[in-house]
């Protein structure tokens, strides 16, 4: 219940209302309490409200409803304010309510506002009389609303019988010409049944023919593969052959000539190199030389084995390499890993390849280095020093390999030394006639 307080016997201010004040009303009361609100100071308004005090009328009414309705119910003063700034706006409206005979063509919910902020005698009963008009005409509303609702229903209710009377007059022609094709797909069905069962036992006669088929093509597929396959190493016997002609017709040469010619010349440098080491006379044998004695200057076998050499001298490396038609095959990376690991692997080439050349040139012997080419990741640009034949080993093929490949490509009889601390390398050369030396013996020679 809302009550009022203070107020003189004169007025109405002793009434009170004992039910809730109307939405409708209340509004009214809201906008009125928002339009007098701007016309008061900061002073004027209560604590509660002065932060609305900037606030335009619409969002004061929006935003301090609540406070302004509770402000003006409790506020005696405050209602007082107001009323006061309502008198000076409809002074009509507020001159009747005090004579206490209201101008019958007013909005109720205006006067019943009117009356709940100037609190004239018998307020509360217009304040009542403008909720229950309210109500009533929120009902008659409601009741005019509701008829024309039901009056629309009925409408699209006839509409929708209409409608579905249309619909089943057509699905029911649907549905006949449904199952009139229904029957007629029934009986293509039943013919194409007997079609695929026809279809599939010549499609298994088919695959079974087909499959008889695949084997025989495979059983001649694979006769030809293998046919192919000799006939194509042939070719490649044939090729290499006819390659081997080809160069060996350039040459005009062939590789067994080479190979032979080779081998006589390194038989006539021995020859002529033990006659040097033996100081024969260059005069032809006479009978009386093959007499066993010491001649003067000549040295005994005491003397030839008093200059022996251990495997480890690089001595060992220089008596080697005077042999004629020497022949010194070089382990690259596993020499210069010995040696200076800590290098790349270009420097190490470098360095390697400018000792090697100066040991050709000092020795006259062949050499040749054999590099690892599966550790390369691109083509090396690397132009060979003079006196060194620089090899790499091609993709699939280690320098182990590849060594082995020089060594047997030499005649039997020429003095071929390998330089390699690989032990599988070293036996393997010593089988096929070649002379393994310790990486770190060359290493102390090129030093």
């Amino acid at each position: 219940m809302v009550e009022s307080a203070g107020g003189g016997p004169g007025d109405g201010t002793a009434e009170m209302l004992d039910r809730p004040l109307p939405d409708g009303v209340r509004r009214r009361v809201v906008t009125i309490v928002s339009d007098g609100f701007g016309g008061l100071t900061v002073g004027e308004l209560p604590v509660q409200l002065r932060q609305y005090a900037r606030f335009a009328p619409n969002r004061r009414a929006k935003f301090a409803g609540n406070a302004m309705a509770a402000a003006l119910e409790t506020d005696p003063l405050f209602r007082q304010r107001i009323a006061e700034k309502f008198r000076e706006v409809q002074p009509e409206l507020s001159g009747a309510l005090d004579s206490g005979s209201p101008a019958p063509a007013a909005d109720p919910l205006d006067v019943a506002a009117a009356a709940y902020v100037l609190r004239p005698v018998g307020w509360v009963k217009l304040v009542t009389a403008a909720g229950e008009e309210a109500q009533r005409a929120d009902a008659e509303r409601a009741d005019e609303e509701s008829r024309a609702e039901l009056e629309r229903l009925r409408e699209e209710l006839d509409r929708a019988r209409e409608q579905t009377r249309t619909d089943t007059e057509r699905l029911r022609a649907e549905l006949d010409a449904a199952k009139k094709e229904t029957e007629s797909l029934h009986r293509k069905l039943r013919s194409a049944l007997s079609d695929v069962k026809r279809g599939e036992a010549a499609l298994r006669k088919v695959q079974a023919e087909f499959e008889t088929a695949r084997a025989e093509g495979h059983a001649q597929v694979s006769a030809a593969e293998s046919e192919a396959r000799r006939l194509k190493a042939r070719l490649g016997e044939a090729e290499a052959a006819l390659e081997a002609t080809r160069r060996a017709a350039r040459e005009g040469r062939s590789v067994e000539d080479m190979r032979v010619r080779l081998l006589l010349d390194t038989v006539l440098d021995a020859a002529q190199g033990l006659r040097r080491e033996l100081a024969l006379p260059p005069v032809s044998v006479r009978p009386a030389e093959t007499v066993d004695a010491v001649e003067p200057g000549r040295m005994t076998p005491k003397d030839i084995a008093a200059r022996a050499l251990s495997e480890h001298d690089p001595a060992v490396l220089d008596q080697l390499l005077a042999l004629p038609q020497a022949h010194l095959v070089v382990d690259g990376y596993n020499v210069t890993k010995t040696g200076y690991p800590q290098m790349p692997l270009e420097k190490q080439r470098l360095r390697l390849l400018g000792q090697l050349s100066q040991l050709a040139a000092q020795t006259g012997a062949e050499v040749t280095c054999v590099f690892d080419g599966a550790e390369l990741a691109a083509p090396v640009l690397l132009a060979p020093p003079r006196g060194v034949r620089v090899l790499f080993s091609k993709p699939g093929v280690t320098a182990d390999e590849l060594i082995r490949q020089l060594v047997r490509a030499e005649p039997s009889g020429r003095p071929v030394i390998v330089a390699s601390t690989d032990r599988e390398v070293a036996d393997g050369v010593a089988k096929v006639g070649a002379r393994p030396v310790a990486s770190a013996v060359l290493l102390k020679r090129l030093s």
